[in-house]
């Protein structure tokens, strides 16, 4: 689990939470591709990968870029986000 971060996901529009594992060395844009490809096979959500999603670390308030790495951000095992359509 050397290259994955736990993280608490909240998604605030559908009032949903997950604990989730999240590759370290991806870019922020391949994860929330990731977590779109989620919420619709576990939750059978429609949400359009096309559509604008931002991450917001839920303590500092850090919106983070789609073209950084996950590694070379503030997000750590434990990180709280939230994941909102822009």
């Amino acid at each position: 689990m050397k290259n994955k971060i736990l993280i608490k996901l909240y998604i605030p529009e559908y009032e949903l939470s997950y604990d989730l594992f999240i590759p370290a060395n991806e870019f922020i844009w391949k994860v929330k591709e990731i977590i779109i490809k989620s919420l619709n096979d576990l939750e059978n959500l429609k949400l359009d990968p096309k559509e604008s999603f931002i991450l917001i670390n839920k303590d500092n308030g850090t919106i983070y870029d789609v073209n950084e790495l996950v590694s070379k951000t503030d997000i750590r095992n434990a990180t709280e986000l939230l994941f909102v359509s822009n």
